[in-house]
């Protein structure tokens, strides 16, 4: 009998479904696996803001891991909304402890809205705890500037940041690009000996955008718990993504911005 391939997301959850635990799950189940969750926050959200959150107690965060880590043939992690040092410390701690597998790092700082979810000492940590445990890390332009203390406003200071970050933390870096502007979307993949590769996509026009980071990062964390290399894995969530918000794009959920993937790819 075949074991269940396994993919565990730590993460926030999203009221409205539309980005974190929600997100992932949907799409870890249309990867073909089945999604595990070790939740570090609940969020009160709708298409336009976040109203309320609290975080998960940091014991609460490490009894769900060490649950799902002990208790299932997990092939690969990825982690996003982490609200704070102690849960940054928290996961880092459970993760080291687990099986070598790999571990896609989505560094969630703060909401498309403007919410900041984390402290500069929580950012601190991100780097010096979580980030060399990872197989990949995943920030956007925003995220990127900041962890990489430079700004990010072109493709060519996106690589930049990406290159600045992958040395630093010895690990490869895909800076996103869907905060650029043009036809196509470029997302730049920088590894510790020098590399870069583009891994460039058709912008597609919706206003349903909301969790795109969260579907791709469990998307590469299927891909790769699935045996593809890391640029394959890239590329394969990258076309998963296109896929999804080319279905959603029609969608009507409310004032502000739908999901980016609500079900169907």
């Amino acid at each position: 009998m075949n074991a269940p391939f396994c993919v565990l997301s730590i993460a926030g959850s999203d009221s409205g479904g539309g980005a974190g635990i929600q997100s992932d799950l949907r799409t870890i189940r249309a990867i073909g696996g089945h999604g595990l969750t070790a939740i570090t926050a609940v969020t009160a959200q709708d298409t336009e803001r976040i109203s309320a959150w609290r975080p998960v107690a940091d014991t609460l965060i490490a009894a769900q891991i060490r649950s799902a880590l002990g208790g299932f043939p997990v092939a690969a992690v990825k982690t996003g909304l982490l609200p704070g040092p102690g849960a940054v410390r928290t996961v880092a701690l459970e993760l080291s402890r687990g099986p070598s597998i790999p571990i896609v790092v989505d560094p969630v700082l703060s909401s498309s809205g403007g919410t900041r979810f984390i402290s500069k000492e929580g950012v601190r940590l991100l780097r010096a705890r979580l980030f060399p445990l990872a197989s990949l890390i995943t920030p956007n332009w925003p995220e990127a500037a900041e962890l990489a203390g430079i700004p990010v406003g072109t493709h060519a200071q996106a690589e930049k940041a990406a290159h600045k970050l992958s040395a630093e933390c010895r690990r490869p870096v895909l800076v996103k690009g869907g905060h650029s502007r043009g036809k196509v979307c470029r997302d730049c993949l920088a590894t510790p000996d020098g590399g870069t590769v583009w891994l460039e996509g058709p912008r597609i026009s919706t206003r349903n955008l909301h969790g795109t980071g969260c579907v791709l990062s469990a998307a590469i964390a299927s891909w790769l718990g699935r045996g593809a290399d890391l640029v394959g894995a890239v590329r394969l969530a990258q076309s998963f993504l296109q896929r999804a918000l080319v279905r959603g794009r029609g969608l009507a959920w409310g004032p502000g911005r739908g999901p980016a993937f609500y079900g169907t790819r």
